[in-house]
C-alpha cells in the first residue's frame, strides 16, 4: 500500500499525502473533521457542500457551514449551484476568507432536489453550463479551484471524460471522480475504467472516488485506475481509523475502549459546535455508524434514536460499554 502514498502538489500547496475525505451532507461538519484528522491524518478534508444561491441570500446555516477552524491548513470547501453568475459572486466573498486554500465545485450529487434544479449531477446533463462555470469561477478566484463529478447522468450520458477535459483546459487543479452514474446513486460497484479513462485522458491530478473501504479497496483503485489520490466517503461512516490504516498499510482495529472514548469526543466537539439539542440529532447517525456490529447494536441504536437529550445519550452509552465489558467474548 505505501508505495501508492505520496506527497501531491496542487497548485501552490503541496499535500502531505494523496488520501481525502470526502464532502458529504450532513455527516463532513467541524465535529467529524476533527475527529477524522486527529486519528487519521488525510491530507484534506471538505466542508459539506454548501449552497451559492443560500450564500446569494446571506444564509447564516449555509456560512456556518464554510466555517474553517486554523488546524483544518490547508482547507477544502464544497459549493455547488448551476447559475454561472451566482457561483462567481460566492467566489468573490469566499476569496475574502483566508482561511480557504481550496474551492471544489459539486458537480454530480445525485440528490434529487438538487438535480430538478440543475445542481450537482444536473450539471452533466448541460456541458456547456459546465464549461462557462468552470471558466467564470477560475477567472474570479483567487483560491485554487477543483471539481468533484460522477461517471455521467446515466449510462446513455457519460460524461466525466469531457468533464475532466473541460476542468483540465480552463485551469482547474485536480478533478475527482465517483464511479457511479446519477442514476445509480449508491447501488451496484463503483466503475473504476471510468476512472481510468480520465486519468488516462487529463493530466491534471485524477482523484477515485467510490467503493473505499479498506486497504484492499483503496490499493485496487490506485492500482487499477492509477489515479493520483483516493477520496473516502462512506467508509469513514463511523470508521476514522481507516486513514490510519490506508496511510500505514497495516489494518487498524481500535479496542472498545477506543472505540468509545473516540464517540465521547466526537460527543464533545458536537456540543461545542451546535446547542446541546441539535448536537443530540446529529449525533444519532454518526453513533449508529460506530457501533455497528457490535453486540446487540441495534436495540443501542433504537435507544438513542428515542432519547431526547445528549446527558441520556451519554447514559446509554456508559451503560451499553459496561455491557460489553462484562460480555467481551461475544463481543
Amino acid at each position: 500500500m505505501k508505495e501508492y502514498i505520496k506527497e501531491l502538489n496542487i497548485g501552490n500547496i503541496k499535500l502531505k499525502n494523496n488520501v481525502f475525505l470526502a464532502p458529504m451532507a450532513g455527516v463532513t461538519d467541524v465535529p467529524f473533521r476533527k475527529i477524522v484528522r486527529q486519528i487519521g491524518s488525510p491530507a484534506l478534508t471538505f466542508t459539506e457542500m454548501a449552497s451559492t444561491k443560500a450564500m446569494e441570500f446571506g444564509s447564516c446555516k449555509t456560512e456556518k457551514l464554510l466555517k474553517i477552524p486554523e488546524y483544518e491548513r490547508p482547507s477544502a470547501v464544497q459549493i455547488f449551484g448551476s447559475n454561472k453568475t451566482v457561483i462567481s459572486e460566492t467566489i468573490k466573498r469566499l476569496n475574502e476568507d483566508e482561511s480557504i486554500d481550496i474551492i471544489d465545485i459539486n458537480m454530480g450529487c445525485p440528490a434529487p432536489k438538487l438535480v430538478k434544479n440543475g445542481d450537482g449531477a444536473g450539471l452533466l446533463l448541460d456541458l456547456k453550463n459546465v464549461e462557462q462555470i468552470i471558466k467564470e469561477a477560475v477567472k474570479v478566484s483567487e483560491k485554487i479551484i477543483t471539481i468533484k463529478t460522477r461517471k455521467g447522468f446515466n449510462e446513455q450520458v457519460i460524461t466525466a471524460p469531457k468533464v475532466a477535459k473541460i476542468a483540465e483546459e480552463n485551469g482547474v487543479s485536480f478533478i475527482t471522480v465517483h464511479g457511479r452514474t446519477r442514476e445509480e446513486y449508491y447501488s451496484g460497484k463503483a466503475d473504476l475504467d471510468i476512472i481510468k479513462k480520465v486519468k488516462e485522458t487529463v493530466k491534471i491530478p485524477v482523484i477515485g472516488n467510490g467503493d473505499i473501504f479498506d486497504i484492499d479497496s483503496a490499493k485496487k483503485m490506485f492500482a487499477y485506475t492509477n489515479c493520483d489520490g483516493i477520496m473516502i466517503a462512506r467508509g469513514a461512516q463511523g470508521n476514522p481509523w481507516i486513514f490510519k490504516s490506508i496511510l500505514s498499510g497495516k489494518e487498524y482495529i481500535p479496542s472498545l475502549k477506543e472505540l468509545f472514548d473516540t464517540i465521547q469526543k466526537h460527543i464533545d466537539y458536537q456540543i461545542e459546535y451546535d446547542d446541546k439539542k441539535q448536537a443530540n440529532l446529529k449525533l444519532r447517525k454518526h453513533i449508529a455508524w460506530y457501533l455497528k456490529g457490535l453486540k446487540d447494536s441495534s436495540k443501542i441504536r433504537d435507544e438513542i434514536n428515542k432519547s431526547e437529550n445528549i446527558e441520556n445519550t451519554k447514559n446509554i452509552l456508559k451503560n451499553y460499554y459496561n455491557y460489553l465489558i462484562n460480555n467481551i467474548n461475544s463481543v
